[in-house]
């Protein structure tokens, strides 16, 4: 597959990127290049490969799903002008 200047003057468009006349030709060949780069990926022989989500296998850890103040509600209010009971208190700015 190769791309025109058409079609680089479109993507940009649809990419709302402002392209210059004088950069058409290089962002041609960009893309030309990557399209080349994907197509040399079709070539690769896959047979007998578990698709995988991650190079790495990955194993998460799972934790409880619980709510909780973080056993440090002193040092969230810490540097508040005001609180009261862990709350920060605000003025009231409604009347």
């Amino acid at each position: 597959m190769s791309v025109d200047a058409a079609t680089v003057r479109r993507i940009a468009h649809l990419a709302r990127i402002a392209v210059e006349d004088a950069e058409v030709e290089h962002l041609q060949g960009e893309l030309n290049a990557i399209l080349a780069f994907v197509e040399q990926l079709s070539e690769v022989d896959v047979d007998g490969v578990a698709p995988m989500t991650s190079v790495t296998p990955m194993v998460m850890k799972k934790r409880e799903d619980v709510v909780t103040d973080g056993d440090i509600p002193d040092l969230v209010v810490r540097n508040a002008p005001e609180t009261q009971d862990h709350f920060f208190l605000v003025p009231k700015v409604v009347e």
